[in-house]
């Protein structure tokens, strides 16, 4: 918890103070791989994001630890063999939405969002959609993309090639509260 206090301080810093500026310490992301012999899935609901409502800037990260699943050993090779939490701890996207968003009215809003992902200690520009949801003065974001594994250098072996999909479906929901 400390760690992601941490981050979204040094976020926050970067972006201009006030009332334009949303947290959320508790975004729920998951990631599913669909392969001939088994599903994988796995959840967290830890990741950290800001909004800056105002300049559309988000920014987000999530530890790759903290991703759970159905079988420790899926989790342990998830980390070790794959992801190398150890070396790349993180995963994070730093971009800016490219719709304005008057979150003074309710509404359902589709949204593309261009910026930097990183997972991998590699970065690569995406354009991710979602959708972003103002209900009451409170804001929402959903998301669900895929990330290619060889785009962010995560090898997989040949031997478990039946084992995981090429592509990993992953999922976003955050909601945010504005920081005061």
């Amino acid at each position: 918890m400390k760690h992601i206090s941490i981050i979204l301080l040094a976020w926050m810093s970067t972006f201009q103070t006030g009332q334009d500026l949303y947290i959320c310490k508790n975004a729920s992301v998951s990631l599913f791989s669909s392969a001939p012999i088994e599903d994988i899935k796995a959840a967290t609901s830890t990741g950290a994001s800001v909004l800056n409502v105002s300049t559309g800037e988000l920014n987000f990260s999530v530890a790759i630890t903290s991703f759970r699943f159905q079988k420790s050993l899926m989790q342990e090779h998830f980390n070790s063999d794959y992801m190398e939490s150890d070396k790349y701890p993180r995963a994070t996207f730093k971009g800016k939405i490219a719709e304005k968003i008057d979150v003074s009215k309710d509404g359902n809003y589709p949204i593309n969002v261009t910026g930097d992902l990183t997972v991998h200690n590699v970065t690569a520009n995406r354009t991710i959609p979602g959708t972003l949801v103002v209900k009451d003065g409170v804001i929402s974001m959903k998301s669900e993309f895929m990330v290619k594994c060889a785009d962010h250098h995560i090898d997989i072996p040949r031997i478990v090639f039946h084992n995981i999909a090429e592509s990993i479906k992953i999922n976003v929901a955050a909601t945010y509260t504005q920081n005061k």
